[in-house]
C-alpha cells in the first residue's frame, strides 16, 4: 500500500465517520420533520381531523424534546475538552535548531510543519491535535491589523501553523539518540501532518474526540447525583456514536499511519533502521532506570531531577555488560540531539518532575517533602536514608510483635537495634543464632514460634507501610492512582509496578538491615548502579550475592548462607546500627 493508497483509505474511512455523523443528526430532525408535515396539512385544508390534530401536538412535543435533547449533546460534545498528553512545552525560543530540524524534515516531506514541540517523559514520539473547535477564524488583533492583501497572508498563516498538530518527542531519544538518529524516527511522525491537514480527515478526528470526550464528562465521579442522571443520557448516545465509529476510526488511522511511513520512506531510510535499534535500547534502559533508581526515590519524597541524563549513563553502562551492545559507545561522539536545545538541564528537569507526577504521583511543584535529588546526592540522600528508614521501621514492627531486643555478650543494650536479633527471629528453632548461651536461656521458647514468623513479619510491615501512606498528606509522593487525578485534565495516574507483596517488603527491609550493618561494622558505603538502583559498595565493589542469601534467611529460616557472607565481609551483626 503506497502512500495515495494509504490516503485514499484513510479519506474512505473518514467519510464513513462523517456519515454517521450525518445520520445522527438527521435521527434528530426526523421527529421535528414530521411535525412540519402534520402542521403544514392544516395549510392545505388536509390532515383535519381530531386524530391528526391530537398527533400534531404529540409530535410537536416530541420534537422539541428531541431536539432539546439533541442540542445539549452536540453542546456536550463540541465543549467537553478531549484528553492531551501531560507534557513539557518547549518554546522555539528555547530550541531554535529543534524547530529548524523539524520544519526542514517537514519541507523535505511535502507537508505542513507541526505547530509546536512538547517533551513527554516516556519512549515514543506521537502528532497530538489539540485544537477543540471546528473552525476558529484568526485572532481579533489580526483581523484589526490586516490592511490589505500585504498582511493577510503571514496572519492567515500564523493561523494555520495554530491549527497544526503539535509534535509530542520522547524526552529519552533527546539525549541518548544523535542528531541524525531523532531526525530519522520523526520523519514517519512529521509525514503524518500530510493526511492530518485533509479536512474530511480533520473533521471525523474531531468528531471522535468529542464523543471520547463527552463519555468522560458523562462519567466523571466528582459530579453531583442530578448531574450524573442529565448526562447519563449524553453519555449513552455517546457511546453508542463511538461503537459504530470504531473500526472506521481505526482504519482511518491505520491508512493515515500507511501514507505517513511511505512518505518518510525517501528520508533518510538506512539510517532509520539504526535508529530504530536505539528506539529499543533507550525504552529498556528508560524502563530500568525508572522503575529501579527513580522508584525508590520518589517513594521518599525526593525526585531526580536528570533523568534523561540518567539514561546515558545507563545504557552506556549497558553496553559494557551486554554484549549486544558493544560499539553503541562510539556513537557518543556524535552531536547528541539535546545540544538542539538551549537550556537541556532545565527542560530535563522539568521532564523529569513530570515523569514523577505521571508514574507515581506528587504535587506540580517542589517543597519541603517533594525535593529534586542530583546524581551525586543520591547514593546519601536516597540510598542511605531509605536503607535506614526501612531498618528502623523493621525493628518497630518486631517491637509490637513482641521480639525481644538482643544484647552484645559484655554489655546488655536493651534499646540496641542489631542485625543478630532479626536473624534470631527469622531462623528455625534448630538453627537460631544466638549472641550468647544466657541470652538463650533468658529466651527460652519464646521464639521458638515456627516457620510461620515470617508471614507475621511481613504482614506487620506490610500495615505500617500502608499506615504511613495513609497518613501522607494529599498530593505527596505514595499516593495511588486510585485517590489522584490530574487537576488539568482528569488523566489518572500511570504506577510503574504492582504494589508490593508482603514477603517482597520482608525482603527489602531485611536486606536494608544488612546494608545499616555492613556500613556501621565493615565500612561499606552506599552506592547507585544505573541499571539495579541502590547497591552496597564494599571495597568499592558492588556486593551482587547478598540478595539470593536473604531470601533464603525469609523463605527456609536458613541463615547459614548469610552468615558465612557476614563473615567473608567483615560485617558484625551484634553491634548496634544508625537508624533514623
Amino acid at each position: 500500500m503506497g502512500v495515495e493508497a494509504g490516503a485514499q483509505v484513510a479519506r474512505s474511512r473518514a467519510l464513513a465517520v462523517l456519515r454517521i455523523r450525518s445520520r445522527a443528526l438527521a435521527v434528530a430532525l426526523l421527529p421535528a420533520a414530521v411535525a412540519v408535515v402534520l402542521w403544514a396539512g392544516v395549510s392545505t385544508g388536509h390532515l383535519m381531523g381530531g386524530g391528526w390534530h391530537l398527533a400534531r401536538w404529540i409530535t410537536s412535543g416530541a420534537a422539541i424534546v428531541v431536539l432539546l435533547a439533541a442540542a445539549v449533546i452536540a453542546l456536550v460534545v463540541a465543549r467537553a475538552r478531549p484528553a492531551m498528553s501531560p507534557t513539557v512545552p518547549i518554546a522555539e525560543e528555547s530550541a531554535p535548531d529543534l524547530y529548524h530540524l523539524v520544519r526542514d524534515l517537514a519541507d523535505r516531506l511535502g507537508v505542513p510543519a507541526p505547530s509546536a514541540i512538547a517533551l513527554t517523559p516516556d519512549c515514543d514520539s506521537w502528532l497530538e491535535d489539540r485544537t477543540h473547535r471546528a473552525h476558529t477564524p484568526p485572532p481579533a488583533e489580526d483581523r484589526d491589523e490586516i490592511s490589505g492583501v500585504r498582511g493577510l497572508r503571514p496572519a492567515l498563516q500564523q493561523h494555520r501553523r495554530a491549527a497544526a498538530p503539535v509534535l509530542v518527542i520522547g524526552s529519552p531519544f533527546l539525549w541518548w539518540m544523535r542528531v541524525g538518529e531523532l531526525r530519522a524516527v520523526l520523519a514517519p511522525v512529521v509525514a503524518g501532518t500530510g493526511p492530518s491537514a485533509h479536512p474530511d480527515i480533520a473533521a471525523a478526528r474531531r468528531f471522535v474526540r468529542g464523543l471520547d470526550a463527552a463519555v468522560a464528562v458523562a462519567a466523571a465521579p466528582q459530579r453531583g447525583p442530578v448531574s450524573r442522571t442529565a448526562l447519563a443520557g449524553v453519555g449513552w448516545v455517546a457511546r453508542l456514536l463511538l461503537r459504530g465509529c470504531r473500526v472506521h476510526a481505526a482504519e482511518m488511522e491505520r491508512g493515515v499511519a500507511v501514507a505517513a511511513a511511505e512518505r518518510a520512506q525517501a528520508v533518510d531510510y538506512g539510517l532509520r533502521i539504526v535508529a530504530q535499534e536505539q528506539v529499543g535500547l533507550a525504552y529498556a534502559g528508560w524502563d530500568r532506570l525508572l522503575t529501579r533508581v527513580a522508584l525508590p526515590a520518589w517513594r521518599m519524597g525526593r525526585w531526580p531531577a536528570r533523568l534523561d541524563a540518567g539514561v546515558v549513563a545507563a545504557l552506556t553502562e549497558l553496553s559494557r555488560r551486554d554484549r549486544l551492545a558493544e560499539g553503541f559507545t562510539s556513537r557518543l561522539g556524535e552531536r547528541p540531539a539535546c545540544d538542539l536545545l538551549e537550556e537541556p538541564g532545565a527542560i530535563d528537569e522539568a521532564a523529569s518532575l513530570l515523569a514523577a507526577r505521571l508514574f507515581h504521583g506528587g504535587p506540580a511543584e517542589p517543597g519541603p517533602d517533594w525535593a529534586p535529588v542530583d546524581w551525586q546526592e543520591y547514593p546519601e540522600e536516597v540510598v542511605d536514608r531509605k536503607w535506614r528508614t526501612d531498618a528502623a521501621r523493621l525493628h518497630r514492627v518486631l517491637d509490637t510483635l513482641g521480639v525481644h531486643r538482643t544484647a552484645t555478650p559484655t554489655r546488655r543494650e536493651a534499646d540496641a537495634p542489631t542485625l543478630s536479633r532479626v536473624m534470631n527471629h527469622l531462623a528455625t528453632p534448630q538453627t537460631v543464632v544466638r549472641e550468647t548461651a544466657d541470652v538463650e536461656d533468658e529466651y527460652g521458647d519464646e521464639e521458638r514460634v515456627g516457620s510461620e514468623r515470617s508471614e507475621a513479619l511481613a504482614a506487620g510491615i506490610s500495615a505500617e507501610v500502608a499506615r504511613e501512606e495513609a497518613a501522607a498528606p494529599a498530593g505527596l509522593a505514595g499516593q495511588g492512582p486510585d485517590t489522584s487525578v490530574w487537576d488539568d485534565g482528569g488523566l489518572p495516574l500511570f504506577p510503574l509496578t504492582p504494589p508490593r507483596t508482603g514477603r517482597e517488603l520482608l525482603a527489602d527491609h531485611v536486606t536494608a538491615m544488612v546494608c545499616c550493618a555492613a556500613m556501621d561494622t565493615a565500612g561499606a558505603t552506599p552506592g547507585l548502579d544505573w541499571l539495579d538502583g541502590p547497591s552496597l559498595l564494599l571495597n568499592g565493589e558492588r556486593a551482587a550475592d547478598l540478595g539470593p542469601r536473604v531470601l533464603t534467611l525469609i523463605e527456609t529460616g536458613d541463615p547459614a548462607p548469610l552468615e558465612a557472607w557476614l563473615r567473608t565481609t567483615g560485617v558484625r551483626p551484634e553491634k548496634p546500627v544508625r537508624l533514623v
